[in-house]
C-alpha cells in the first residue's frame, strides 16, 4: 500500500522543530536588539570627549559604537550555536518520543495487516501503560477483534454443524429414492411409503436449518430489538405450542409464575422459554412432571424449568449446552435437533444474562435463566 504523504511521526517532528526554530530565532533577535538598546541608553558624554583605551585615544561615540558591535557579534555567535543545538535537540527528542508514543499505532497497523480468520485468536495488543487516547484505540481494536472472532467462530460452527447434521436426512432421501426407483415392481403403497419417509426427512432438515439459523443469529451477535417483556406471558405463550405433546405423554405441568419484566427481543425470549419447555417434555418420562417458575428480583428476572427424566451425571450437565447433545446420548434418533440448550445459552447471553443447569437427583434436569430486569 502506497503512503500518500510523509508519516505522522515525521510531520510531528518537522512541526515541532519548526516551532522551536521560530521561537529561538525570535529570542535571538530580541537579544540582539536588547544589547543595542542597552548601549544606546548608557550615560552620554559630549561628542568630542576623548578617552584612552589600551594607549589609543578615541572619542566616546567611537568607543560606544565599537562596544555595541562587539557585544552583538558575541551574542550572535553564542546565539547561533545555541539556536543550532536547540533545533537539533528538538528534532531528536521529538522524533524519539513521538516514536514511543506512536508505537502502539504501528502495532495496530501491523496486527491489522496480519489479520486472517485463523489468526484472530492471537492478534491482541493488550496495551499496558497510561490510559491515554492511544491506549483507548488499542483497547477498541482488541474489542473489535473479539467481536470478529465471535462472528467467525459462529459462522464456522454453523457451517460445520449444518454440513454434519444435514448429511443424515439427505442420505435418507437419496437411499429411499434409489431403492424405490431400482424396484420395477414398486406399487402405489411403496411409493406412498417412500414419499412419507422423504417428507419426514425433509421436515427434519427444515428443523435443523431453522435451528442452526437461530443459533447463528444469537451466537456472538447483539440484539436488534430491546423492549420490556413479561416472562410470565412468554411462558404461557410457549406452553401452548407443547401442551398437546405433553398431554399425549401424560406429563403433568405445574406453573408458579409472577409478573417479571425483562429487557430483550420478545421473539427470542419466547424461543428461550419454548426450547426449555420442549426439552422438558421430549426428554421426560411418560407420566412425568414439569415445573416452571418465574420470579423477579432487583437485578435479574428468573425463569426456571425443571422436569423429571433420565438420570444425568452432574459432571455431564455442562455438556448439554453444546450443540447436538441430547440427554446422556449424542445425536440419537429421538425427536429434536440437539440444539435447544445451545440456542437458549446463546440467546440468553445476547440479552446480557446467563443460563445454568443442575441435574435433578431423582432424574431429570433443572435449567435456570437469569435475564436483566427491566427498569421501572
Amino acid at each position: 500500500m502506497r503512503r500518500r504523504g510523509p508519516g505522522l511521526r515525521l510531520r510531528i517532528t518537522l512541526l515541532t522543530t519548526a516551532l522551536v526554530a521560530v521561537v529561538s530565532a525570535v529570542l535571538l533577535f530580541l537579544g540582539w536588539t536588547l544589547v543595542g538598546r542597552v548601549f544606546d541608553s548608557s550615560p552620554s558624554f559630549p561628542s568630542d570627549t576623548q578617552v584612552t583605551v589600551d594607549g589609543v585615544t578615541v572619542t566616546v561615540k567611537t568607543l560606544t559604537d565599537a562596544l555595541t558591535v562587539a557585544a552583538r557579534q558575541d551574542l550572535l555567535r553564542a546565539g547561533v550555536i545555541a539556536f543550532a543545538c536547540m533545533v537539533v535537540a528538538a528534532a531528536v527528542l521529538t522524533w524519539t518520543f513521538t516514536g514511543r508514543v506512536l508505537k502502539p499505532l504501528h502495532d495496530v497497523t501491523g496486527a491489522a495487516r496480519q489479520l486472517s480468520a485463523e489468526s484472530l485468536g492471537a492478534s491482541r495488543l493488550r496495551l499496558e501503560g497510561p490510559r491515554d487516547e492511544v491506549a483507548e484505540l488499542a483497547d477498541t481494536f482488541d474489542s473489535m477483534l473479539d467481536r470478529l472472532e465471535a462472528a467467525f467462530d459462529s459462522q464456522r460452527r454453523f457451517v460445520a454443524n449444518a454440513s454434519h447434521e444435514l448429511r443424515t436426512p439427505l442420505s435418507v432421501v437419496r437411499t429411499e429414492l434409489d431403492v424405490t426407483l431400482s424396484d420395477p415392481d414398486a406399487d402405489v403403497d411403496e411409493l406412498r411409503r417412500m414419499a412419507g419417509v422423504v417428507r419426514a426427512a425433509g421436515e427434519r432438515a427444515e428443523q435443523l436449518v431453522s435451528a442452526l439459523l437461530l443459533l447463528a443469529r444469537t451466537d456472538g451477535v447483539g440484539l436488534a430489538v430491546r423492549e420490556p417483556v413479561d416472562l410470565s406471558a412468554v411462558v404461557e405463550s410457549a406452553w401452548k405450542a407443547v401442551r398437546a405433546e405433553a398431554e399425549a405423554r401424560g406429563v403433568r405441568a405445574v406453573f408458579r409464575c409472577v409478573p417479571a419484566l425483562a429487557v430483550g427481543d420478545p421473539a427470542l425470549l419466547e424461543r428461550i422459554a419454548g426450547n426449555l419447555l420442549e426439552n422438558a417434555v421430549r426428554h421426560n418420562h411418560v407420566g412425568g412432571w414439569i415445573e416452571a417458575v418465574v420470579e423477579t428480583g432487583s437485578q435479574w428476572s428468573v425463569l426456571r424449568v425443571s422436569s423429571s427424566g433420565q438420570l444425568i451425571a452432574p459432571d455431564r450437565v455442562e455438556e448439554l449446552f453444546e450443540p447436538f447433545r441430547r440427554g446422556v446420548k449424542d445425536r440419537t434418533s429421538q425427536s429434536g435437533t440437539g440444539l435447544g440448550l445451545s440456542i437458549v445459552r446463546a440467546a440468553v447471553a445476547a440479552h446480557g444474562g446467563f443460563a445454568q443447569a443442575v441435574a435433578v437427583p431423582t432424574g431429570g434436569l433443572s435449567v435456570t435463566v437469569h435475564l436483566p430486569v427491566a427498569p421501572r
